[in-house]
């Protein structure tokens, strides 16, 4: 039996292929099928699915997807069951069109992890994402007949980041692209790490598929390349760390190509750097729908930063942001009415798709309608509500100080005390789990789970406001700021933001799931920060054992309300396993950690006059 991957990249698409093994009336009724190839400017060839509309009353703009995870069903007398994001476009008729990108499945070449984007290019040698939209771009007006001149481009998670590299460097006939969960920096924020700290869990399980080599053009890349099938992941990467066990013969053992660059990258050196599309997101003319999702788990800062870099240097682009509770992707299922002890009350994509979604490539595609969005459409969790901003993080918000106190307390003063301070110990042969639920694969709802199974650990602090006596609505950026000292010379820092809800709220939510008794810690945001990162990403610097030092974190966007009732609850922890590897707490390249680098860590944060450590919100007035 093959192991069931966790593919962080995107779930959706293993729904996709299977929607493609079955052929849909629909689709060939109403649409002719090509199978090609499109020679890129250096030679090279990429596998391209065309879908045109037998109608020929009209002409037709292009509605385009790069992937890496295949535009199988391959051969022209097989036909996919659904055509683009969503059935109503499907209907509309667009001239579809899929491609496998460079080195991925049926396409020529060599693939690259997030292909880094070449400026000023000065030969057809220098290839790039963009230059393969372009070229291919300029080939399908060429040859594909009853087209109006237009392309839009959209995709979900890596799919999405080629959607984003479309945007520099642009065919002048791409008029809209809609970049959704997009890939966007795998150092800080995006799927490999965040804030340095490496992502293990989703990693081991996606790279075990997607990082396998080809010798060439395949339909299929069959098995992964090791069984990893287990029923409890906690357990089993206690026996994989540390994390150069990963090489071992029974595991990777140097066979991944892009697992190699991730463990001989451990710093935001200029293979990460070189990933990061975000600087080149400016002078952006063409029509941008940014989509993500408050629970995405891979892709959230890719989503929130992917809107936020075309903002900043693109300031008089047409640039949209949807932010709806959803999982990654999740907008794009049939239905997404509930999510945790969530219960949204109808089917949120329905307002997506109609709305959103389809009127935004109408409107700039075909001229049809209007696109009236508002420039930020996000959902905000407590009330269950869409709300719509100008912009992104509001501008009518306040930035206020909660600060941590003795005795468990989360105060809107400083503690005015000489010294103060909490403790912990920090243990790696004792990690602090992710998640309180035992599974054989990540547990998605970790985001807005119960964390009252952390809450009652020793080596995991708690501070905790008083009843609410308002509704405290928060819209944009967290930030934390930590002061603290270690016996060791390295640590990480996880921060979680949680709504502490009564259990009366929870079930009357949930009327079919079990009964919840007490409050319930539901957990808002949370982010990591690997510590020798603190000042700089690129020139890692050990804590030195006794001395305070500040740690500052910035957590992920949110859009939600603590209703009156509530506490407002921060936990402070230093693992956070499987979903992180488990830091040694010592100074040093951690892949190349043996088991006897790793060593405790008493681990002190300060809340006093002087080292007033706090978490910032954006409440909005």
């Amino acid at each position: 039996m093959k192991f069931q991957l966790l593919l962080f990249f995107s779930i959706l698409y293993l729904g996709a292929k299977c929607q493609n093994s079955t052929d849909n009336s629909y689709v060939r009724d109403n649409y002719n099928k090509i199978d090609t190839t499109i020679t890129m400017r250096d030679g090279i060839k990429l596998y391209t699915v065309i879908y045109t509309p037998k109608d020929h009353s009209q002409k037709y703009p292009f509605l385009m997807e790069r992937t890496p995870y295949s535009v199988a069903p391959y051969g022209e007398n097989n036909y996919a069951k659904r055509l683009g994001p969503n059935n109503e476009l499907m209907r509309e008729k667009y001239i579809f069109v899929y491609q496998d990108v460079r080195g991925r499945y049926m396409s020529e070449g060599h693939n690259l992890e997030v292909t880094p984007y070449i400026p000023n290019k000065k030969s057809k040698s220098e290839v790039d994402e963009s230059s393969d939209t372009y070229d291919t771009v300029d080939w399908l007006l060429k040859n594909i007949q009853n087209n109006n001149g237009r392309v839009g481009l959209y995709g979900i998670s890596y799919p999405g980041f080629y959607a984003t590299a479309s945007l520099p460097g642009a065919h002048p006939a791409i008029k809209a692209v809609s970049p959704q969960a997009p890939v966007t920096d795998e150092f800080i924020g995006d799927d490999a790490n965040h804030n340095g700290a490496f992502f293990l869990l989703d990693n081991f399980d996606f790279m075990n598929y997607f990082g396998k080599e080809r010798s060439g053009p395949t339909e299929d890349y069959e098995s992964s390349m090791f069984d990893a099938r287990t029923n409890d992941v906690y357990h089993f990467f206690m026996n994989v760390e540390p994390l150069s066990k990963t090489q071992s013969p029974q595991y990777f053992n140097h066979r991944s190509y892009i697992w190699n660059e991730y463990l001989a990258h451990d710093t935001y050196d200029n293979y990460w750097q070189k990933r990061n599309i975000r600087p080149y997101l400016k002078n952006i003319t063409i029509p941008t729908l940014v989509v993500g999702g408050w629970f995405d788990a891979e892709d959230l800062f890719g989503s929130l930063h992917t809107y936020e870099a075309i903002e900043k240097q693109s300031p008089h682009n047409k640039n949209y942001l949807v932010m709806g509770p959803w999982t990654h992707g999740a907008w794009a299922r049939n239905q997404w009415t509930h999510f945790g002890t969530y219960n949204f009350g109808s089917n949120l994509n329905d307002y997506f798709k109609d709305s959103l979604e389809t009127k935004f490539f109408n409107y700039y595609l075909k001229d049809k309608g209007n696109f009236d969005a508002s420039e930020a459409t996000v959902y905000e969790t407590g009330t269950n509500k869409w709300r719509h901003f100008k912009q992104w993080p509001p501008a009518n918000v306040e930035k206020i100080n909660y600060y941590f106190h003795s005795e468990n307390e989360l105060e809107k003063q400083k503690e005015n005390t000489k010294i103060s301070f909490d403790q912990y110990v920090s243990d790696p042969s004792n990690p602090v789990p992710y998640t309180g639920v035992v599974a054989g694969r990540r547990n998605n709802e970790y985001m807005v789970e119960d964390e009252r199974f952390a809450a009652n650990r020793k080596d995991v602090l708690v501070y905790e406001s008083t009843v609410l006596k308002n509704d405290v609505t928060i819209a944009g950026k967290i930030s934390a700021d930590l002061f603290v000292s270690l016996s060791t010379t390295d640590a990480d820092f996880i921060v979680k933001l949680i709504d502490v809800v009564p259990a009366n709220e929870i079930n009357e939510a949930n009327p079919t799931a079990d009964t919840v008794t007490g409050d319930f810690e539901r957990m808002v945001r949370a982010e990591v920060m690997r510590g020798k990162f603190r000042n700089s990403y690129v020139n890692p610097q050990p804590f030195v054992p006794g001395k305070i030092s500040e740690v500052k974190i910035n957590l992920n966007d949110v859009d939600h309300t603590f209703k009156k009732g509530h506490h407002i609850m921060v936990q402070i922890q230093s693992s956070w396993f499987p979903l992180v590897d488990i830091n040694p707490q010592k100074f040093m390249r951690i892949p190349d950690a043996t088991e006897s680098d790793f060593q405790k860590s008493t681990i002190h944060i300060y809340h006093d006059k002087e080292h007033p450590s706090k978490i910032t919100l954006p409440v909005l007035k």
